[in-house]
């Protein structure tokens, strides 16, 4: 190891250690596993009751899944779909129907969704506890961004009452 490798080395561990003196653990809040089916459940009937055929995926505040409910005959593209609108909800932390819009303008974020499962297309809804993004749900499969996002809407409706911190 070199010494410059060495400095960036020790400089990163002071900053490891300064920053873990100040605070002992990050808080942080989780959606229960049966939260996340009733979301998705919802998400899927209420896209049903409609016509509509619908995928809804719900992810953690991490991007990583609590639930998948793929509706029946719905096709199997919406999988991932659904899961890249949440993804992109929750990593962007707001709704994908607002992020399309910002995908559109003059100092558009359009060329992020060259990055993995981003896509900037309604469906895609944050779940929040207070400010804090603690998830998001995807919906796919319905004819167009705004049913999806209606959907996915839906879906939040169901839990948002049941949120507690």
């Amino acid at each position: 190891m070199n010494s410059a490798s060495r400095m960036v080395t020790v400089s990163v561990g002071a900053l490891m250690g300064a920053s873990a003196s100040c605070a002992d653990t990050l808080a942080t809040h989780r959606i229960p596993a049966a939260l996340a089916l009733d979301a998705a459940s919802e998400t899927v009937a209420a896209c049903a009751r409609q016509g509509y055929r619908e995928t809804a995926v719900v992810l953690d505040a991490d991007g990583a899944i609590i639930a998948v409910l793929r509706g029946d005959g719905v096709g199997i593209h919406t999988i991932d779909s659904a899961h890249d609108k949440a993804y992109t909800s929750v990593s962007f932390k707001n709704d994908t129907l607002a992020l399309a819009e910002r995908a559109k303008g003059e100092d558009s974020i359009a060329p992020l969704a060259k990055l993995p499962h981003v896509m900037f297309f309604g469906g895609g809804v944050v779940i929040k506890l207070g400010d804090e993004v603690i998830g998001a749900i995807g919906a796919a499969g319905a004819p167009g961004a705004k049913l999806d996002d209606g959907c996915a809407h839906a879906g939040l409706d169901k839990i948002r009452d049941r949120l507690r911190q």
